[in-house]
């Protein structure tokens, strides 16, 4: 009595497992085809087919939990889900950019569905000619047949696909592939034992449409907008966790089992071992899972097969340590490096180094593989570079496209950057809470999102980089001021002989004044010799301000005076035309400015082709004045206008002294100006001269106090 109750029991159980596994396959189809319509890449091109055989797949559990497994009413929607999963598969050929694999597939696409639109007939006729056991039969394995030349033709389809896909693809293409791979695996083997077995497996049959469900899943992840690389990684605290209850959960599911198939035997031993069986377990269990030697397995196997981060750490940091310190007389400078070394982080192909200048506004110091993107002198202002130092974030710029905004800086953010859909992300390197730079990182040809941990590899990495370049700077620092020192002293040696000669050069000419004999003679001697003590003398005098202030003899200069002066000087030498010469006076030393603006225009006509012209444009600015130097010649690199222009005893020409646009740029910042320049190597160089208004800074000395009278017009 005991074993036909429990026998009941049993079948009872295995008759209401396929109604379960039915509903829980509906419920996992139109869940995964919710999601791929709501939240699917709405790019990728096989996101409908999949979300139709994710829908068609639950339907058709939804019809046979409705109708029983034996019903047959359910084909119909595989039918239509295979359909549906070939024009997927399609899609995805299509989308990976291989356009001569199309042209084999088409007819091997267009056949299988041929093949597939003749099942409906099949199965019409097996209908129809159920009192033919002998022709039913027929259309049955007739129906098998066409179900594994589907499966076997898809999954060749499936492995010519992702086989001859680029190493990126594989990335995007690795879920789906998965997916269809397993569902058209699953009716092959479901079609081969039917086909061989005269009849469908009843477990088999029942589990298929769950199974295709399943795989639904599949699909909705590959499809995630988020990538591909997106992977499951719960805190150590839940995985710890949840492996808990899966190893209470299995553990009562076999006590259960072995419970329930124990009085199948039989008699009152069946009773007693049920009985024996159930003290055992549950004191295996009071002494297994309260030890901590078990515990810190369940935490180590967690670690390691579970909880897995995205990136490998020991490599980045092996392959950042070796990108940075591959240094040597042939290799990329440093800043370059920098930019590789954190491009390399995050895939990303390409990449920018933006440098703070000494009013804190971001400029152009290196590229690493990015020659085509236009970057204007001015890449960043300081209200950016201060909330970069004050807030030390990332910026993602997608995220910021969007209108998202962490920390008031989407305002800021340059209109080149936010314009060019392939930057991705800014990543300042901050050293000591100062902004030493910011990185600007290329779109990755894989694309993702910014996540936690992107944010914080890039945020200590950026922070190493920055200690480099602050430490590059500082050894810079001292080379410049040792190099200083020694041509301070050369320059004293170089004035006492200078001054020694011009006084023999002098008495020289009072002697031969006093004693030459030829009246001829001595006047030709006189003029070149008082020529000589002139030149000697005035150098002299030039080099006696070297060190001194120029504010000290300021006064109105009118610029556009100044450039018809300057373009009068140079004509016979060069073409120099005056583009505006309008009337604006600044305050400044006229002395030094010329000075500048001579070896600005020089620098100018070095640099340009004979019959090119060399500009000069005037024009005020709000509160200040400007004269630009305009050429259209060889142009600079932007690292050589970071790091080389403006350095003394670095030069680009030949046998050039590397003083002059240091000398240049430190004479008009004395005089409360600034120098800026920007180049393009092949298309030329602007050099901006910008002083301040003399009636700007008379305004401003008479609210401090001082006299404006006394200031000397010229």
């Amino acid at each position: 009595m005991a074993g036909g109750r429990a026998v009941t029991t049993f079948a009872g159980y295995m008759a209401f497992a396929p109604l379960v596994a039915s509903f829980a396959g509906a419920l996992l189809g139109f869940g995964a085809t919710i999601w791929l319509w709501q939240c699917g890449d709405r790019a990728r091109p096989d996101r409908l087919p999949l979300a139709i055989a994710s829908l068609l797949a639950g339907t058709g559990c939804a019809v046979t939990a409705a109708l029983g497994p034996e019903s047959i009413l359910d084909v119909p929607f595989i039918i239509a889900r295979n359909l549906a999963l070939f024009a997927a598969i399609f899609a995805m050929f299509s989308a990976d950019g291989r356009a001569a694999s199309l042209k084999p597939i088409r007819p091997l696409i267009i056949t299988l569905v041929m093949v597939q639109l003749c099942q409906p007939l099949v199965l019409i006729l097996e209908l129809r000619a159920t009192s033919v056991p002998a022709l039913a039969q027929l259309a049955f394995e007739v129906r098998l047949l066409i179900d594994l030349l589907m499966a076997i033709g898809a999954l060749m389809l499936l492995h010519n696909l992702y086989a001859g896909a680029a190493v990126a693809s594989r990335y995007l293409l690795r879920w789906t592939v998965i997916g269809l791979s397993g569902i058209f695996a699953y009716d092959l083997n479901l079609a081969t034992i039917a086909y061989l077995g005269g009849e469908y497996p009843p477990l088999l049959r029942d589990l298929r449409g769950l199974f295709a469900a399943v795989m639904g899943v599949l699909f909705a992840l590959g499809v995630n907008p988020v990538g591909p690389r997106v992977q499951f990684s719960p805190s150590r605290a839940v995985t710890f966790r949840t492996l808990s209850l899966l190893l209470i959960g299995s553990y009562l599911a076999l006590m259960f089992l072995v419970a329930k198939s124990l009085p199948l035997i039989g008699g009152d031993f069946a009773r007693t071992a049920q009985v024996v069986f159930l003290m055992l377990a549950a004191g295996a269990a009071i002494m297994a899972l309260p030890s901590p030697r078990l515990r810190a397995w369940l935490r180590v196997t967690a670690t390691k097969h579970l909880f897995q981060h995205r990136y490998d750490y020991r490599e980045e940091w092996l392959r950042f340590t070796r990108t940075i310190g591959r240094g040597g007389k042939h290799s990329a400078s440093l800043e370059e490096r920098a930019v590789k070394a954190l491009a390399d982080i995050t895939e990303s192909p390409a990449g920018l180094l933006l440098m703070p200048n000494e009013e804190a506004q971001l400029e152009l110091t290196a590229r690493w593989n990015w020659p085509t993107i236009a970057v204007p002198a001015i890449a960043g202002d300081h209200l950016l570079s201060a909330l970069f130092e004050q807030h030390q974030i990332i910026i993602a710029l997608d995220e910021a496209r969007s209108g998202i905004d962490h920390h008031g800086e989407t305002p800021h953010i340059p209109g080149w950057l936010a314009d060019a859909e392939d930057v991705w992300a800014m990543v300042p390197l901050i050293h000591f809470d100062r902004l030493v730079g910011v990185v600007v990182l290329a779109r990755p040809r894989i694309e993702r999102r910014l996540d936690w941990e992107d944010f914080d590899l890039l945020r200590v990495a950026g922070q190493q980089l920055a200690s480099y370049l602050s430490e590059q700077a500082g050894q810079q620092a001292l080379m410049d001021a040792s190099r200083f020192d020694d041509f301070n002293r050369r320059m004293a040696f170089v004035m006492h002989d200078i001054k020694n000669l011009a006084s023999q050069l002098s008495l020289l000419a009072a002697n031969a004044q006093k004693h030459a004999d030829n009246p001829a003679f001595r006047a030709d001697m006189l003029v070149t010799l008082r020529n000589s003590a002139d030149k000697l003398s005035a150098l002299l005098a030039r080099l006696g301000r070297y060190g001194s202030n120029p504010m000290q003899d300021v006064r109105s200069i009118d610029l556009a005076e100044l450039a018809r002066s300057l373009a009068e000087r140079f004509r016979p030498v060069h073409p120099v035309l005056l583009t505006r010469d309008e009337s604006v006076h600044v305050m400044g030393n006229s002395e030094a400015l010329e000075q500048t603006l001579v070896h600005l225009v020089q620098n100018a006509i070095d640099a340009s082709d004979p019959e090119m012209p060399v500009c000069i444009d005037v024009s005020a600015e709000g509160l200040h004045g400007m004269i630009e130097v305009i050429d259209t010649g060889c142009g600079m690199s932007p690292e050589f206008v970071r790091s080389g222009l403006f350095k003394p005893f670095v030069s680009s020409k030949p046998g050039g002294f590397g003083i002059g646009a240091f000398e240049a740029r430190e004479l008009v910042k004395a005089m409360g100006g600034r120098v800026t320049v920007e180049s393009r190597e092949g298309l030329g160089t602007r050099f901006s001269v910008v002083l301040p208004l003399a009636d700007a800074v008379r305004l401003l000395d008479g609210q401090n106090g001082n006299d404006p009278s006394k200031q000397e017009v010229a």
